[in-house]
């Protein structure tokens, strides 16, 4: 496995290795002890998430707010998505910038996006199976988000707007500037 920082340093690109042979092949998706020894420090993922979306469906921008703030990391099991963090996290460098990147199944890459970071994603194939590990528990009083088509943010879903699908609660979502935001201190 090799990982790689990105735009958002604290954002971490996890490439696996795969094996293949006529056979099909094999690959590990996840060593803690690699990540650990990347990151610095110690990090526990505690419960793991899978969602099944179609063409066009969006999810998020999501994150939760301290002490149930989660690590995410991020992977395909089946299609491809465009998936994007946004950086909530007051006092931050990167504090309201944004990345996207495509994941998709047969490069097996995933993303860790770090507390403090929304996160969200566009399915871009037919279908997409995402799974993902969180290193603290879902909190509902804890849950926040962003609207995904906030005009300031300028976030380029890779998805027509009429082809655009998203929750009743999603749609909801408050604008970046009346969201509640990360101290970095409690995190």
């Amino acid at each position: 496995m090799e990982f790689k920082r990105l735009a958002i340093p604290d954002v971490i690109l996890c490439q696996p290795k795969i094996l293949g042979d006529e056979r099909g092949y094999f690959t590990e998706t996840f060593r803690l002890d690699k990540l650990r020894e990347f990151l610095g420090y110690e990090i526990n993922f505690c419960q793991d998430n899978e969602s099944k979306s179609s063409f066009g469906v969006l999810r998020g921008l999501h994150y939760q707010l301290p002490p149930y703030a989660q690590t995410k990391l991020v992977r395909v099991i089946q299609g491809r998505i465009l998936d994007v963090v946004l950086d909530v996290r007051f006092g931050s460098p990167t504090f309201g910038q944004h990345m996207a990147m495509e994941l998709e199944s047969n490069s097996k890459n995933q993303l860790l996006v770090p507390k403090g970071c929304a996160h969200g994603f566009v399915v871009l194939s037919e279908e997409a199976i995402c799974a993902y590990k969180v290193d603290a528990y879902y909190h509902q009083d804890s849950e926040r988000g962003i609207a995904y088509n906030d005009p300031v943010l300028g976030i380029d879903w890779s998805t027509e707007k009429e082809y655009i699908k998203t929750s009743v609660k999603d749609s909801c979502l408050p604008l970046f500037k009346d969201a509640e935001y990360v101290n970095l201190q409690t995190t």
